[in-house]
């Protein structure tokens, strides 16, 4: 099992990687602004935990994304000292296209699968999901 998920997860980020190659977002920005998107406004710091990376480089990251549009760095109304990237309208219309295109590639190689079997497969994702956290 632990094979085929790892088999299964180098799949789709081999597709993702092809779809991100129509847009000018690196892999690393797509993950940034998923998160910004699913979770909202949030620090660097918070962003650099969730991602893994050290905090030098998401600033990078940042800054990259603030130059094309994607996000922008505003102040904490209530702590002016904290500042919390927010992702712009072009980085909602990216992300929301990108993942469009990824369950499109997804529902087409499921289409082999009957109706409950989707949805058998997706609550068992969901459950395996739960217990790794």
């Amino acid at each position: 099992m632990e094979k085929e998920l790892r088999y299964i997860a180098a799949i789709i980020k081999h597709s993702g990687r092809k779809i991100l190659k129509n847009y000018t977002i690196t892999p690393p920005q797509f993950i940034a602004l998923q998160w910004l998107f699913e979770h909202g406004d949030m620090t660097i710091g918070d962003l650099s935990n969730k991602m893994y990376l050290a905090f030098s480089t998401t600033t990078d990251l940042v800054d990259r994304m603030e130059k094309n549009n994607l996000v922008k760095r505003v102040r904490d109304e209530k702590d002016r000292r904290v500042v919390r990237i927010h992702l712009l309208d072009e980085g909602k219309r990216v992300i929301e296209e990108v993942i469009d295109k990824r369950c499109d590639y997804l529902n087409s190689v499921l289409s082999n699968f009957e109706e409950d079997e989707v949805k058998q497969f997706s609550n068992l994702l969901t459950k395996l999901h739960k217990e790794m956290k």
